[in-house]
């Protein structure tokens, strides 16, 4: 049996709830509850409150998805900081 395929859709995150989770509201209004997919959180990347997100979600429930990817915007410096050592030998 072949597995379903997912919906993909774009919103914004519009809330951070606890639990990992986040209100997200898609372009077509609709509000769901999305938690951070596992690659974003081993790469430890962020999402606030205001990022544009693409949301993965089930045909079978359209109130819950998961977060894939975040895209970047303009004018958002990179990473940290790099850190530079003064240490000479």
């Amino acid at each position: 049996m072949a597995k379903e395929e997912l919906l993909t859709m774009e919103g914004f995150i519009e809330e951070i709830l606890p639990d990992g989770r986040f209100a997200v509201v898609l372009d077509n209004e609709h509000r769901i509850i999305a938690y951070t997919a596992g690659k974003m959180r081993k790469f430890r990347i962020r999402s606030v409150v205001g990022d544009r997100v693409h949301v993965e979600m089930t045909p079978y429930d359209l109130t819950k998805g998961r977060i894939v990817f975040r895209e970047r915007t303009p004018g958002q410096a990179g990473g940290p900081p790099k850190r530079r050592s003064n240490f000479k030998r």
